[in-house]
């Protein structure tokens, strides 16, 4: 009797390679070479082919949780035909890939995991990192572009735990999409500080740590190896930090804002997009940008972070900085916020008001309303993140309209149960004379005979361009004033002298509205002196800089 020996099957690895697998788009010679004799069908398809294929396939799915299923699938399967297929449908999926279904996917992730994608660091084994970014295979200058998250405050549903890897795989996908980061030159970080939410620490499916989340000096020590060790090994990567509970967000920003190349979307993605909003409007109220006066209503992170851009913006229209700090109140729960309040967060401290100045203000129950507020201090912008829903009130809104001729009234907060106040509301309310974007994709409101048409404060249309302009410069730092030139370039995207015109661009056009904001950030850069490299010409760098979902020879070898 013969001995049997074990088959060795062949590895036709190139199949198991989203970066590279092409599919039954490999034509016969390529199967030869690469080893894929019979493992495919006989028939080819064009990448085009496959992607109406792979389009049609999505639409037959029920639900929005089940087509971004199906997407993850063929993102993990062919990375260039997921691209293809989100690119050329990017205003209908984006919502499907990222806010508001992939928090559904977060919140099912360990029920619904299929494989790995991206990098899971544990504040249990700090001294793996460098093991675990070493295993990605790629050199010092491979890699363009770092998201991470703590899940610590995940879209507007709080704390999921290492379930937050889809947001950072969301958003690398939208800054591809969008602006043509190139997908092999970024990397998803799970960075997993344990969970506070009570049904995930009791799920035996859960796939985090299993304790309540870290804090205080061990998780300052862990953020602190992160960054440490991700600019080390990626020295050129923009690292970008996601949905971390505000306190954290803002304090790793500002203390190491200077020191490494970060950016957190939360805070100066958010602001700037509402900035950009701001810029459109004040074009059609005519009041200078340094003579605004905002309330807002909801202090944490992103409301903090939106005042901070807004009042650099009078800075550079010449206020001086005290007097810009002087035009903003912040209302919270505990009311308009002043400095005898031993409730204050760091970052609500720049903006408290002084006590004798609002010692003969009405109060109710001890706190100064936001109607209150909006009636004493007659301000021209009124901006909602605090995700009260109904919180502007038809008083509030005629009470801005009495104040100003042209109110600019933004209720960004999001989904539509947590939005401040709907823009037809506002419309109506303000007899058609409020400037209005809000956080949710809105229809147009009819009133009076004109169709306003309502524009989204969506951070896509920022943050893929200032990732881009923020690669092609090279730039050590993203700067307030690459912030603010990323805000203009959106702004001078939208005509406003038509009645009722829309404050910000649609997503339709996402990527050459990319490309036009990377270009502006790349100028910006260079006149801020943290640039490394000065393009010749920038426009032409920024798009030879953008990846193109297109099947190339490299997939063959």
């Amino acid at each position: 009797m013969t001995e049997r020996h074990a088959r060795t099957p062949a590895t036709p690895g190139v199949l198991l390679d989203p970066l590279r697998n092409r599919g039954v788009a490999f034509v016969p010679e390529e199967r030869e070479t690469l080893g894929l004799t019979g493992r495919l069908p006989a028939g080819v398809l064009t990448l085009d082919q496959q992607a109406r294929r792979a389009y049609q396939q999505m639409e037959m799915q029920g639900t929005d949780l089940a087509k971004n299923v199906y997407l993850e699938q063929l993102h993990d399967r062919n990375e260039t035909l997921y691209f293809k297929v989100l690119t050329e449908h990017l205003a209908e999926l984006l919502p499907i890939v990222y806010d508001p279904t992939v928090g559904e996917a977060i919140e099912k992730y360990s029920h619904e995991y299929r494989r790995p994608r991206g990098i899971f660091l544990s504040i249990d084994r700090p001294d793996d990192m460098e093991k675990a970014f070493a295993t990605l295979q790629l050199g010092p200058e491979d890699v363009d572009l770092i998201v991470c998250t703590d899940a610590e405050e995940i879209l507007g549903i709080g704390d999921w735990g290492v379930g937050g890897i889809q947001i950072s795989v969301g958003k690398l996908a939208v800054y591809t999409a969008a602006a043509g980061i190139d997908p092999s030159r970024v990397v998803a970080v799970s960075l997993d500080v344990g969970t506070d939410r009570k049904s995930l620490l009791e799920d035996p499916l859960y796939l985090g740590n299993r304790h309540p989340r870290t804090r205080g000096a061990e998780y300052d020590a862990f953020i602190e190896q992160y960054l440490e060790t991700a600019s080390s090994t990626f020295p050129d990567a923009l690292l970008h930090f996601e949905d971390f509970g505000p306190g954290n967000a803002r304090r790793i920003l500002e203390q190491y804002g200077g020191r490494y190349r970060i950016f957190n979307d939360d805070m100066q993605g958010t602001g700037a997009i509402t900035l950009a909003a701001a810029l459109a409007a004040v074009k059609v109220a005519g009041v200078r940008m340094r003579d605004q006066r905002l309330v807002v209503f909801g202090a944490g992170t992103a409301g903090v972070g939106i005042a901070d851009q807004l009042r650099d913006a009078m800075i550079r229209d010449g206020a001086e900085p005290e007097q810009a700090v002087s035009q903003v109140w912040l209302i919270d729960k505990q009311g308009l916020l002043t400095r005898d309040m031993t409730d204050l967060r760091d970052f609500q401290q720049t903006y408290a008001r002084d006590p004798a100045e609002v010692a003969d203000w009405a109060r109710d129950d001890g706190a100064i309303s936001l109607l209150e507020t909006v009636r004493r201090a007659e301000p021209t912008i009124l901006l909602g993140t605090s995700t009260v829903h109904g919180a502007f009130t038809r008083e509030v809104v005629r009470a801005m309209a009495e104040g100003t001729e042209r109110p600019i009234v933004f209720p960004i907060s999001n989904p539509t149960s947590r939005i401040e106040a709907m823009p037809a509301d506002v419309i109506a309310w303000s007899e058609g004379k409020a400037l209005v974007a809000t956080g949710i994709p809105v229809p147009p409101v009819d009133y009076g005979g004109v169709t306003y048409r309502i524009g989204q404060a969506n951070n896509a249309l920022l943050y893929p361009g200032l990732g881009l302009g923020t690669i092609v410069s090279g730039a050590s730092q993203v700067t307030a004033g690459m912030l603010l030139a990323a805000a203009r370039a959106v702004a001078d995207q939208v005509d406003v002298s038509g009645q009722g015109a829309s404050l910000l661009p649609s997503v339709e056009n996402l990527r050459e509205s990319s490309a036009i904001t990377a270009t502006a950030v790349v100028e910006a850069a260079l006149e801020d002196g943290v640039a490394t490299c000065k393009p010749t010409d920038i426009g032409e760098a920024v798009r030879e800089a953008m990846w193109q979902p297109v099947y190339t020879d490299g997939a063959s070898r």
